[in-house]
């Protein structure tokens, strides 16, 4: 005789139609449900999922053919429903000992920042990274002690959490559910005198392993260099993956923005108006020497291109981006020659636009100031405001023009 628990949950027949299905299916659980039982949590639960499962006739099938545990083991898998299906539901796998799930399923992936800097993206490099993970323990084989001393933990009665109840008024009531403090989830608890002496008991050991890690030329902040099944090993689970992310280190000459790289540089006045040679050291090392030809005037904030001298294409390094140099051009300070001297300067510059000087009685000259943001917002127009608000306080002291009631 086959596996029948799914339908004694129910209370049917392994012969039971869909519609007596259903029947059975609603009067439980309208009896079971938590709003109306608070206590009957799981029972609840081991319903839904056995009407989940015999409720679909492809499942149903497999069921009927090989169980529970064919369901668990994937003996399903040809049968038209794929993947994790206690997962799925309920975190399932409470007909198979509680609180475990259908494996192997994969454990959490261990995520690294990686910094690397400027020159290392531009380059390529090849970095050496530590890293400490737990591996299963091989004195017990990640079974955390001596062969069958493993019992059920009576905390959670084998469920690996801990369901709650708490009123929060009339006809209101919060459920709250937790990991088992005792078994810390696992449903299960191994007796002291058992454990395993390597492991403690805990299936698992910290080991230490050196990963190298290639930085591909072009690659960007924020992208993931990933090692296969390198993350934490948990019995029962398939080791997940060590994911390094690079932190684009800041550099300080070049930004860079997507393939291009910009750098700032400073002229004199008269290397903008008389040309100039300079020098940038590339990330490389390589020095590109910048020349500008007199008479071709660079103004401030001018920003000149020198084409694919920017960072390589991730994974087509002989394409590159374009090098953009944004030039501040720094004026001479005040008074910095004679009379005679800007007199002979202004000879050699364009000449100046013709000044008519207007004529009138609305005609008054004034004065230029350095224009200080902070002192200004402080003691400018609103100052000035209160000021004359205070002398015309002064010249009404009773308050200003009264109201006359009649």
């Amino acid at each position: 005789m086959g596996d029948t628990k799914l339908y004694d949950v129910l209370g049917v027949p392994k012969t039971v139609s869909d519609d007596d299905l259903k029947k059975a299916y609603r009067k439980l659980a309208k009896e079971f449900h938590p709003d109306k039982n608070p206590n009957a949590g799981e029972k609840f639960k081991e319903i839904s999922f056995a009407y989940e499962v015999l409720s679909d006739p492809d499942k149903r099938e497999v069921y009927d053919r090989f169980g529970i545990q064919g369901i668990q083991e994937g003996a399903h898998e040809g049968a038209g429903f794929g993947g994790d299906l206690f997962s799925t539901l309920f975190g399932g796998g409470m007909f198979m000992g509680g609180g475990r799930k259908r494996g192997p399923r994969k454990g959490e992936d261990t995520v690294h920042p990686l910094k690397v800097s400027l020159e290392g993206l531009y380059n390529g490099k090849t970095s050496k990274l530590q890293i400490n993970k737990s591996v299963i323990c091989s004195s017990c084989s990640g079974t955390g002690g001596v062969s069958g001393s493993t019992k059920r933990c009576t905390g959670c009665n084998g469920q690996g959490s801990k369901v709650t109840y708490r009123q929060l008024g009339p006809g209101m009531v919060q459920q709250m559910q937790s990991t088992c403090s005792d078994c810390q989830g696992e449903g299960k608890v191994i007796p002291e005198k058992d454990k395993c002496k390597v492991c403690k008991g805990k299936k698992t050991i910290s080991e230490s392993k050196l990963l190298e890690v290639h930085i591909d030329k072009g690659m960007r902040h924020g992208q993931k260099i990933v090692f296969k099944g390198e993350g934490d090993q948990t019995p029962g689970y398939v080791a997940g993956d060590v994911v390094m992310v690079i932190q684009e280190q800041e550099h300080e000459l070049f930004k860079r923005v997507g393939d291009d790289l910009f750098v700032k540089k400073k002229l004199s006045l008269t290397d903008s108006l008389c040309g100039f040679s300079m020098v940038i050291k590339h990330l490389d090392g390589r020095d590109l020497v910048l020349r500008h030809p007199p008479g071709k005037v660079i103004a401030p904030g001018a920003q000149k291109v020198i084409p694919f001298e920017g960072m390589p294409q991730y994974r087509h390094p002989e394409i590159k981006g374009h090098l953009i140099a944004q030039f501040e051009v720094d004026f001479p300070e005040d008074h910095f020659g004679d009379e005679a001297k800007y007199a002979k300067l202004e000879k050699l510059l364009p000449p100046r636009p013709k000044f008519v000087m207007p004529v009138g009685d609305d005609v008054e000259e004034v004065d230029l100031h350095d224009f200080d943001p902070e002192s200004e917002s402080a003691a400018g127009p609103s100052g000035q405001r209160r000021a004359y608000d205070s002398d015309e306080e002064d010249e009404h002291p009773g308050g200003g023009i009264q109201c006359a009631h009649q």
